[in-house]
C-alpha cells in the first residue's frame, strides 16, 4: 500500500543542540546518546545516517518525547563522541556491525523493545535489527524502504543516471578517495547534503553543528570500509561473520513497517514501493514525503515522528 501525504516545504534548519548527552559501555563501543522523555515510555531508537548526526533528530525526538515515548537517540560508530572501547578493534563500517551495535546498546540500557527507525546507515542498521532480531521489535520506520545490502550482487550496474549520484561510493574505493575524505570531510558532506536535499534549505549553522561529528577520529576508518565492504572490496569484521552470513540470505522484516522516501531526494530516488514488497511479510504501508530529500526525520520531522507513533499507538 503506498499513500501520499499532504504538500509541504522541508522545513527550515533548527539551532537547537540534542543536549545533554549520555555515555554508555555497549559492546565494543563507549557509546554517546541523547535521551528524552518518561524513563518507563515505549522506547524509540531513532538511528542517523552517512554524512549526518544524532541532529537529523533534533525536531522528532521533542515530538516524541511529548507524546510519551523514552527517545533513545545514538551516534553510530565512528561518529561524535563515541569511541571503540579497544584500540585493536577492527574499524569495521559493515551492516553487521552497525545492526550489532544497536542490539548492543538496548542490552546495555536494559530495554526489550523498542520501535527502530532510521535512514541511510541508521535505517539499514533498524532493518538489520527488525530482520533478525523481531522479538526486540516493535516495529520498523526506515527511510528508502529495505536496506539490508545485497553485497553478493553488488557489482551489478544500475542505469547510468542512477550510478552518477553514487559517485562517492565509488570515490571511497580508492586510496585516493580515503585521503579525500580526511582532508575535505566537510566540504563533501556539503556537497552530499545539496545533492541528496535540494529542496532543504540548510544554513551555515546548521551544518557545522552536524560536522563537528565527523571529526571523530575514527570517522574515516569507518566510513571508507562500510563503503568498500558493501561492494565485497573489504573482508568484515570476523566477530561479526554470522550475523553477516544470516544477512546475505536478504531476510524479509516480519514486523509491522512505515517506509518512507522523500520526494526530492536525490540520491535514493521516490519509489512505490513495490519493489521492495516481498521483503516486508509483516503488514507495511510505504508513503512518499513531498519536497523531502535524504535527510527526511530533519526535513520532514511531522512526517517521520507520525509515522513512529503509528507503530507505538497500533
Amino acid at each position: 500500500m503506498t499513500e501520499k501525504t499532504a504538500a509541504s516545504a522541508p522545513r527550515a534548519p533548527s539551532s537547537k543542540r540534542l543536549e545533554p548527552l549520555r555515555q554508555v559501555d555497549a559492546g565494543v563501543l563507549s557509546i554517546a546518546y541523547y535521551e528524552a522523555g518518561p524513563a518507563d515510555g515505549p522506547v524509540v531508537m531513532l538511528m542517523h545516517g552517512f554524512p549526518y548526526d544524532i541532529h537529523s533528530y533534533v525536531d522528532v525526538a521533542p515530538m516524541l518525547a511529548a507524546q510519551g515515548c523514552r527517545v533513545i537517540v545514538p551516534y553510530l560508530r565512528g561518529y561524535g563522541l563515541t569511541r571503540f572501547r579497544d584500540a585493536n578493534t577492527p574499524r569495521s563500517g559493515e551492516q553487521a556491525a552497525v545492526g550489532a551495535d544497536m542490539m548492543a546498546l538496548m542490552d546495555a540500557l536494559g530495554i526489550r523493545r523498542a520501535v527502530f527507525s532510521g535512514y541511510d546507515w541508521g535505517g539499514r542498521a533498524a532493518c538489520v535489527g527488525a530482520a533478525l532480531w523481531p522479538e526486540r521489535c516493535i516495529g520498523l520506520v526506515c527511510v528508502n524502504s529495505y536496506l539490508i545490502q545485497d553485497i553478493a550482487n553488488a557489482m551489478a550496474p544500475q542505469r547510468p543516471e542512477r550510478e552518477v549520484a553514487l559517485w562517492y561510493q565509488y570515490y571511497f574505493q580508492l586510496e585516493r578517495g580515503r585521503a579525500g575524505l580526511a582532508a575535505n570531510r566537510r566540504d563533501i558532506a556539503r556537497i552530499l547534503w545539496a545533492q541528496w536535499s535540494p529542496n532543504w534549505p540548510f544554513d551555515d549553522a546548521c551544518f557545522e553543528r552536524t560536522a563537528m561529528a565527523h571529526d571523530n577520529p575514527d570517522y574515516v576508518d569507518v566510513v571508507i570500509h562500510s563503503y568498500r565492504h558493501r561492494f565485497g572490496l573489504a573482508e568484515g569484521d570476523p566477530q561479526y561473520a554470522e550475523i553477516q552470513h544470516r544477512l546475505a540470505a536478504l531476510p524479509p522484516i516480519t514486523v509491522p513497517s512505515i517506509t518512507l522516501d522523500g520526494a526530492g531526494d536525490g540520491v535514493a530516488p521516490a519509489t512505490d514501493g513495490t519493489a521492495s514488497a516481498s521483503k516486508f511479510t509483516g503488514r507495511r504501508v510505504h508513503r512518499v514525503i513531498p519536497r523531502a530529500g535524504h535527510n527526511l526525520p530533519q526535513e520532514a520531522p511531522e512526517a517521520f515522528a507520525a509515522a513512529v507513533m503509528e507503530l507505538v499507538k497500533a
